[in-house]
């Protein structure tokens, strides 16, 4: 068994230390995932339909405790964002199986989608002319809220994340930070015991990605006792905010480390 199996083996640092497996938040057992590209002109001339395999993960197994911070680090295609899609219901495995909240990936519902919040660093899935409040409360209809809850747990999550102000502005006019901070009150909606989390500093400022890290760890996660992934290429980010870190390459989950030993596995 691994490190990142074991849960906090070898002494790492971490909330859920002495946590059994069984009573992980998230396992991960064998989880795999193949895509089969769509072929281009070339290959389609040549009769073939697809492009050769890509293995985006391969074997990743790994326990994660209640109210613990985990970050993904590795290099870009090394299958972080793969591997979070997966823990987030919008993917399936092609091998394994994975648990998270004490929920099957594959056999998620709305159940799931209140326990797992997701949050990526990509505006492209708001409406843009919509206001922000508007945006929240279509995606609270999406997870099942009844109008006049989906508007409460709306101005909640906007007074939340400091966007009160700004919640009746379209959602063009925000700027990157506000964006951001939006997709984390999307991610809240359903008060998740869970978050995973996609690079969700990128395109910050420094002084931006200092306070955005300093509310997630603080307020949204710590404070609220969730457990959480974070994927980052960022090894300052995955140092203020990870108790334990995962280096991925090439689908494979390659070593575990704390944050007090990153910059020598990195060789920084």
């Amino acid at each position: 068994m691994t490190t990142a199996e074991a849960g906090h083996g070898g002494g790492e640092a971490g909330h859920g230390e002495g946590v059994v497996p069984d009573a992980a938040v998230i396992a991960v057992t064998g989880l795999g995932k193949t895509f089969h590209p769509a072929a281009g002109m070339r290959e389609l001339l040549r009769g073939r339909l697809t492009r050769p395999p890509v293995a985006a993960l391969v074997d990743v197994s790994f326990r994660v405790a209640a109210g613990e911070i985990v970050c993904l680090m590795g290099p870009n295609g090394a299958g972080k964002s793969t591997l979070l899609r997966i823990l987030s219901g919008l993917l399936s495995p092609s091998t394994g199986h994975a648990r998270v909240a004490g929920l099957d990936v594959l056999t998620h519902g709305i159940q799931f989608r209140r326990r797992v919040g997701f949050v990526v660093a990509d505006e492209r899935s708001f409406h843009w002319p919509l206001s922000g409040r508007h945006n929240l409360e279509y995606f609270g209809a999406l997870q099942g809220y009844a109008a006049p809850d989906a508007r409460a747990r709306a101005s909640e999550l906007l007074v939340r994340v400091g966007l009160h102000e700004a919640a009746d502005r379209p959602f063009r006019t925000y700027s990157r930070g506000m964006r951001q901070r939006l997709a984390m009150a999307r991610g809240l909606l359903g008060a998740p015991d869970v978050l995973l989390l996609d690079e969700p500093t990128l395109g910050l400022d420094p002084i931006g990605a200092r306070d955005l890290r300093r509310f997630l760890r603080n307020d949204v996660i710590r404070g609220a006792g969730r457990t959480a992934m974070i994927g980052t290429n960022d090894p300052g980010e995955a140092r203020a905010l990870g108790d334990r870190i995962f280096l991925l390459d090439r689908g494979r989950l390659i070593r575990e480390t704390s944050p007090d030993r990153l910059d020598a596995e990195l060789g920084l």
